[in-house]
């Protein structure tokens, strides 16, 4: 296939307004009309609904607003008006020869905005353009599609977050080759591979799991569950525990206030029919010394929205000792929006969300806070709640704008040890705050430090900030434990593919207390509200669970935790894969080596070996190779397959082997040195 193309600046074309007929330029197509050249057709004529996006829906002749799409003063009949980050995958099996495009962010965002856009054909990029920020010329994108069998088209958010990155996919058209028996089908139609996935029987022998340090503030509440699995009754014990802490032996919960300053190593141990097991704990303490390891537990937005409640969310914590989560290292229950009694709504002011002393109220969802955090703590699981640096929540609730230290003050009472902080209406407030653009998006986040350092109690910090000004870069000096690095989530391929690929180049500025987070899960039955089964396919959430083990990812399920399946339950307690989240080395993977669909994605473990996941983005079956030399790894060495549960053999060199599409071969490559 010719892979010929050309990109050219919209102000070197000829244009004119709605209704003229030179706005293609010197190739003489009129990209702004209703009439599509000979043996061609507008993009928009094919189905819509593969696309993926990050926000809205994709339109065909509008707006992703729903507006005459138009860049640049010009409007077009044609095109798609789409979102960061967005893909749209076309079979094409030989039947177009072209495919040009104007391309931009919609003039409705008023210069606001940054974007990328990217055309893939078979296994490469033959296009791309560079950072696109509102108000700068459209461009033309012209490739040659003859004899190409698909045809992606990507929408990125170039790095910075998905606000305001409306794309245009402008007057787009895709010429026919006359002879070709088929047309092009919007969608890659291809039967799914089985799920590479082996499903172990339940154990018996006792076995401890989770994070192998934790850390807290001398003197603050200790609580910790130690997750074990294995045929009960189980009974706990441990060698080295401080003073000021209790275990409970039938429950594995250890309680009280934490220690002095100082590093302890306790040795845990769990007894049952079948055996012993053992595991060293560190116990960390000192100033800011929380998630060493990334945060595990439950959210209830992608599930629940605005329909959690106080049972809802008793019931999650009920489901996560029921299911066996907690055994295998689960343990926050974090409520999301729409908790708060204020609503921004009929001219009512943030302060009705507050009683007479300013403290903020909850709304009648939610009629006892601190009971509800007593009866979670009494499971030995740990609460989160969300607010926002705005006045207003992303769900229009109260939030914590200039009563910063009363909500920090009122999340202690009640027991909080989380806090997802939601960038969402300080934008509206952010200039006046802060006139420097670069230390605006800093500001609201070191205020709310600011506010939890001054209460008793340990609150892991999260910043929901989406990627924003590079988050990533600063916000472990801004006392974040975890912050966003993208816009929300979805459970569509074209969603998870945009978000885990951008996580490459991330991983420096992760480790212990400080982790990227690419947002929430989207396995099981999500819905934000109306509850389905996930639409990413199986293959997909394998994927899914793999790349956020390797990112060192909080693993924060999205799904009913009530009506977990046996699939579901299986990603998500697989140890193996969960002991790379969990990993005390704390040093998250990196995009080692791309091949067409192919990627190959690596980082060490502290016990020496190395973890690899091996990608497949395409829509067929792909044969990745693991090259020793790109992962840095030297020797024959042995590996394990980790979704296979089995050593595959000793390799020299590489390893490779046939990846499903859309999935994820998660590997343990070397000899582990002795840990315990």
């Amino acid at each position: 296939m010719a892979a010929a193309l050309s990109i050219a600046m919209a102000s070197t074309l000829a244009f004119t307004p709605l209704g003229g007929n030179r706005a293609g330029g010197a190739q003489g197509e009129d990209l702004t009309g209703d009439m599509a050249p000979e043996r061609a057709i507008w993009l928009d004529s094919l189905d819509l609904s593969p696309i993926t996006q990050e926000y809205g829906s994709p339109h065909a002749g509008r707006s992703v607003d729903d507006n005459p799409i138009t860049l640049g003063g010009v409007v077009y009949r044609h095109g798609v008006g789409t979102h960061a980050n967005g893909a749209w995958d076309i079979k094409l099996n030989g039947a177009a020869t072209r495919l040009v495009s104007m391309v931009g962010l919609d003039d409705e965002r008023k210069g606001q905005g940054s974007i990328t856009f990217e055309v893939w054909v078979d296994k490469h990029r033959v296009a791309s353009t560079p950072v696109l920020h509102g108000g700068d010329p459209a461009q033309r994108i012209d490739v040659d599609l003859r004899g190409a069998k698909y045809l992606e088209l990507r929408v990125g958010d170039a790095g910075d977050g998905n606000a305001n990155d409306h794309a245009d996919w402008a007057g787009a058209l895709l010429y026919l080759d006359p002879n070709a028996k088929t047309r092009p089908q919007s969608g890659l139609v291809s039967a799914p591979a089985p799920a590479r996935l082996t499903i172990p029987p339940a154990d018996p022998r006792p076995a401890i799991h989770g994070p192998r340090i934790v850390g807290a503030t001398p003197g603050y509440d200790f609580i910790f569950r130690i997750p074990a699995t294995g045929k009960g009754p189980l009974k706990f014990s441990a060698l080295g525990l401080p003073k000021s802490l209790k275990l409970d032996p039938a429950t594995g919960v250890i309680r009280g206030a934490a220690p002095a300053q100082g590093v302890r190593r306790v040795r845990l141990m769990v007894r049952g029919p079948k055996g012993v097991a053992h595991r060293t704990l560190t116990i960390v303490t000192g100033s800011h010394k929380l998630a060493l390891t990334p945060p595990l537990g439950w959210n209830s937005w992608n599930v629940w929205a605005a329909a959690i409640t106080q049972k809802r969310t008793q019931d999650a914590a009920d489901a996560m000792i029921k299911c066996g989560l907690a055994a295998h290292g689960f343990q926050y229950v974090n409520i999301d929006d729409t908790w708060e009694l204020g609503t921004n709504g009929g001219g009512r002011k943030s302060d009705d969300g507050r009683n007479s002393n300013g403290e903020v109220l909850t709304n009648n969802k939610f009629p006892n806070m601190k009971a509800l955090c007593d009866y979670i703590h009494k499971l030995g699981l740990k609460v989160g709640i969300y607010s926002s640096p705005g006045p207003w929540t992303c769900g229009q609730y109260t939030a914590s704008y200039k009563h910063e230290d009363q909500d920090a003050a009122t999340y202690a009472k009640w027991g909080m040890d989380y806090l997802k902080y939601d960038w969402c209406s300080y934008g509206d407030v952010a200039a006046q705050d802060e006139p420097d653009p670069l230390k605006r998006y800093r500001k609201p986040y070191r205020v709310m430090r600011a506010s939890l350092d001054k209460v008793k109690r340990d609150i892991v910090f999260s910043f929901c900030q989406y990627g924003m000004a590079a988050v990533w870069r600063w916000g472990a000096q801004t006392g974040g434990n975890c912050w966003r690095t993208n816009g929300d989530i979805n459970d569509s391929w074209g969603s998870l593919k945009s978000i885990f690929e951008a996580e490459n180049g991330h991983e420096k500025y992760a480790g212990p207390g400080h982790w990227n987070d690419p947002d929430m899960l989207v396995v099981g039955r999500v819905g934000w509200g109306v509850p389905h089964p996930s639409h990413l396919k199986p293959n997909e959430q394998i994927l899914h669970i793999s790349m956020w083990c390797l990112f060192s990812s909080p693993l924060l399920i999205g799904c009913d935790m009530t009506r977990l399946d046996p699939f579901t339950l299986a990603i998500l307690t697989n140890d193996e894969a969960l002991d790379i989240n969990q990993d005390p080395l704390g040093k998250p993977a990196g995009l080692k080596a791309r091949d067409g669909f192919g990627e190959v994605w690596s980082r060490p473990l502290f016990d020496g070996t190395t973890a690899v996941g091996l990608v497949n983005t395409g829509p067929e079956i792909e044969t990745v190779k693991a090259d020793w030399k790109a992962i840095g790894v030297t020797g024959r060495q042995p590996v394990r397959d980790l979704w296979l549960h089995k050593n595959v053999g000793v390799y020299a060199g590489s390893y490779s082997v046939a990846v499903p599409p859309h999935g994820c071969v998660l590997l343990k490559i070397g000899r582990p040195k002795p840990v315990d």
